[in-house]
């Protein structure tokens, strides 16, 4: 699912599931694991969420694994990945996102979690086209955005459901920075590698103050919010808008 690497304090994670990097249960149970660990090493200052494939970032939900399931046990995937949200998005570390592909959907929705976010120059797309799906964006993904963006701007990327390109994404202000001439992976490690010198218990009350007033609003109405996106996942015209996006799998 992944591959870890070591890059001075840097923890780096590469996505590691052939070349989309579509996002399975497994994928978000390996995902949470590591996190867990991480937070728990004083000897890891920072984390860059790249990949190996230079193709996808993350081309999202596993759409034709998840598809299937029942009600209850895709619930219980979901609730998962929001839990994965909010753990990456309030890690107590600088936290960069390496985007060398594709980050569309609940690609995206990973990047969002991060402090930081390089994207590669040339053709890479960035964006959440949940609504041309039938779903909601994630409720811990939205108010991530309406913070990364302000709440103008994220209405017209949700409801425009459209994807990016560096330039527009840096405009915008859904990325920091366009890496120009080289790898996104390696830019995003010199401005991790940067941001750890501010001492480790200052950045994570930083981050926490924050953080803390939209993870508390989150916190207050998952369950809701949750439902509501079940049950538009489970609608009759999103079963047959994600049957029509299975073929791009």
């Amino acid at each position: 699912m992944m591959q870890t690497e070591r890059k001075g304090a840097t923890l780096v994670i590469r996505l590691d599931r052939s070349v989309t990097n579509a996002i399975n249960a497994e994928m978000v149970a390996a995902l949470s694991e590591t996190l867990v660990l991480l937070s728990n090493d004083p000897e890891v200052a920072a984390l860059v969420l790249s990949t190996t494939s230079e193709k996808f970032f993350s081309i999202g939900l596993d759409i034709p694994s998840l598809f299937p399931l029942p009600r209850d046990a895709f619930a219980r995937f979901l609730h998962d990945f929001n839990r994965l949200s909010l753990a990456l998005l309030t890690l107590p570390r600088p936290t960069v996102a390496a985007i060398r592909g594709h980050a569309v959907a609940g690609g995206c929705v990973l990047a969002l979690c991060c402090d930081y976010r390089v994207i590669g120059a040339g053709k890479k797309l960035m964006g959440l086209n949940e609504a041309k799906l039938g779903v909601p964006v994630p409720y811990p993904a939205l108010q991530a955005l309406m913070q990364v963006v302000g709440a103008g701007t994220a209405r017209r990327i949700i409801d425009s459901a459209s994807f990016y390109g560096p330039g527009e994404l840096l405009r915008i202000g859904l990325v920091d920075q366009v890496a120009d001439g080289e790898d996104a992976e390696q830019t995003a490690i010199i401005l991790a590698t940067q941001l750890a010198e501010i001492p480790s218990q200052t950045y994570g009350a930083i981050k926490a103050d924050r953080l803390g007033p939209m993870v508390a609003e989150v916190l207050r109405r998952q369950e809701e919010k949750e439902r509501v996106f079940l049950d538009c996942w489970f609608s009759e015209q999103t079963q047959e808008n994600l049957k029509a996006a299975m073929a791009k799998f």
